[in-house]
């Protein structure tokens, strides 16, 4: 008696998609806040719609990189966790970077 086993070439298929996916991140990339900030992330771990709309309710001065820059950090993470389901703001990016990645390999 014997068996026949199907489906091998759709399982290679997907892992030659991982793969390749896996060797394009590989190494350091600059990626934007709001590409890690997507609204679907934000709408799933705080009650706002957008990173937009994180950086304006924030209360602070936000209109550049050095805005940003100029807030101290402690205040930042205040504001995050009384915003969010996170404890501080690496925590957030943390969170956000995994499901960058994962949405990148196609996971």
């Amino acid at each position: 008696m014997s068996v026949k086993i199907t489906g091998f070439d759709e399982v290679r298929s997907k892992l030659k998609k991982v793969t390749d996916a896996a060797q394009n991140l590989h190494g350091e990339h600059q990626v934007s806040v709001t590409d890690l900030l997507t609204e679907s992330f934000i709408r799933k771990h705080t009650s706002l719609q957008s990173a937009q709309e994180l950086f304006d309710n924030s209360g602070f001065k936000i209109d550049s990189a050095e805005d940003f820059k100029a807030i101290p950090d402690a205040d930042w993470d205040s504001y995050i966790s009384s915003v969010s389901s996170f404890n501080n703001w690496q925590d957030m990016l943390r969170s956000a970077t995994a499901e960058y990645v994962k949405k990148k390999m196609g996971l």
